[in-house]
């Protein structure tokens, strides 16, 4: 259990490093050519390695850290019943998207994610589906489940909650990612909210609701109870996704998508993440605390 942790750790790192390489790499290398001449030859051989498979790189990792995460939380089990509808769903919803234009918009992946499946969908999209979607359902379940049974109506809240964390984190990467001096992907036409069409958030919150409400039922019969250090994991990488967004989309100068963002995906996130007790260990310590307070005072009272 020991290297499985210390694994984690080192892609949960190796995600975080490999984002603020790419913004380096995005924001600071690629406009002005020049640095990448004064550079070493280790220097330019790591930044073109950088500018050729950064993305790809990073989305694994992210998955990795996830997935290792949640299986020595919740269990091999339910880390695959969140997974596979996950990559399933978010996969046939984007290869949708990109030949059809339901239910995002006409849009077109360009290269740098990775290999394409059919074509049309860099493989790392669905990691990136699984793994912020994973951490935004975790976020909105165990912060909403806190002292309570999962009722029908938790489980509504927790899906609708989670969707929308992951859709917030898309009101701020999705205006940079395609227009930036190295853009990602392209819309076929300019839509309203940014350059992106009013569709695609729908097909967001449809997609990670349609994905969360599968991993919902297969996780029916048991609460998910964690304490607040076991959901750090999930707030640093949604925070440290959201952040890579920010910075983004804030040097393309899109600070309106950064404000929603910021009032529709962070400032739920960490609500609920205080929402959770510190550990359950403090519970019981305050509450014995307590017992011995009142036996005193019954004691001074005799």
């Amino acid at each position: 259990m020991k290297q499985v942790v210390i694994f984690e750790r080192v892609c949960l790192i190796g995600h975080i490093v490999s984002m603020v390489f790419g913004l380096a790499g995005i924001l600071l290398v690629i406009p002005h050519a020049e640095i990448i001449l004064s550079l070493s030859e280790v220097g330019q051989t790591a930044m073109q390695w950088s500018m050729a498979g950064g993305g790809v790189v990073y989305m694994i990792l992210g998955a990795l850290a996830v997935f290792l995460y949640a299986q020595r939380t919740l269990g091999l089990g339910k880390v695959l019943c969140f997974l596979i509808p996950a990559v399933s769903i978010s996969l046939t919803s984007e290869l949708l998207g990109t030949s059809t234009g339901f239910p995002f918009g006409a849009y077109s992946y360009l290269s740098g994610l990775g290999y394409k499946i059919n074509g049309l969908v860099p493989f790392t999209i669905p990691l990136s589906w699984f793994y912020v979607g994973c951490v935004s359902y975790l976020l909105a379940r165990v912060g909403l489940e806190v002292d309570k049974k999962p009722g029908l109506f938790r489980h509504i809240g927790a899906i609708a909650l989670g969707a929308l964390l992951l859709t917030s984190w898309d009101f701020v990467l999705d205006p940079a990612m395609s227009q930036t001096s190295l853009p990602f992907w392209y819309w076929h036409q300019t839509g309203a909210f940014f350059g992106m069409p009013y569709q695609n958030f729908a097909g967001w919150m449809g997609t990670g609701s349609l994905f969360m409400t599968v991993a919902a039922f297969l996780w029916r019969k048991n609460p998910i109870k964690l304490e607040r250090s076991q959901l750090n994991v999930p707030l640093i990488v949604y925070l440290a996704n959201f952040g890579f967004a920010t910075v983004m989309s804030l040097a393309a100068g899109f600070s309106i998508p950064v404000g929603l963002g910021f009032v529709l995906g962070i400032a739920p996130a960490v609500a609920l993440w205080l929402r959770v007790p510190v550990t359950s260990s403090d519970v019981a310590v305050d509450a014995e605390n307590k017992e011995v307070a009142v036996a005193n005072v019954n004691v001074a009272f005799k």
